[in-house]
């Protein structure tokens, strides 16, 4: 998410994000993926040590507060979803998939076949609001890091 590579969040970053992805989906879809982003600024900046920036420690801490708010994990798993499920079909193709990750991932092209497998959970073609709410749970709240949901956001380079 760190867009300029300088070691931490500014809400320029947030919005470049959105910008990429809406580039990459249909038109007029822009000002929705801004306020999205922009909610998740809002939630880290409050929790920042400095009035412009969060880094790495700041997220960490949000973080950690949210295992004991599941309610508000999956509230953010709602959002998410209906971000990702470009044409409000209820289901996360792995077309829209894909056009998530590589908006997310500075815009390159992303293979995400294997990802999106793993986290079809019944291996029907398409992510579920459910089987994306469990996944957005494991990735913020779990603590297991071979649980499906830790590749929400892709696979990590390594």
């Amino acid at each position: 998410m760190d867009g300029d590579g300088d070691g931490a969040l500014r809400e320029t970053d947030f919005e470049a994000l959105a910008r990429r992805w809406a580039a990459v989906r249909v038109a007029g879809d822009e000002e929705r993926l801004l306020a999205v982003m922009r909610g998740w600024w809002d939630t880290l900046a409050v929790h920042s040590r400095t009035a412009d920036a969060v880094l790495i420690d700041d997220v960490l801490a949000v973080v950690d507060l949210l295992d004991g708010m599941p309610d508000a994990v999956i509230a953010t798993a709602d959002t998410m979803f209906e971000a990702v499920d470009e044409d409000g079909d209820g289901l996360v193709s792995l077309a829209e998939y894909q056009r998530m990750i590589e908006a997310w991932n500075g815009g390159g092209p992303a293979d995400v076949g294997d990802t999106f497998a793993l986290l079809d959970l019944d291996g029907d073609g398409v992510i579920s609001r459910e089987e994306f709410a469990a996944h957005w749970y494991e990735f913020w709240a779990g603590d297991d890091p071979e649980a499906p949901g830790s590749r929400i956001f892709g696979r990590v380079p390594g």
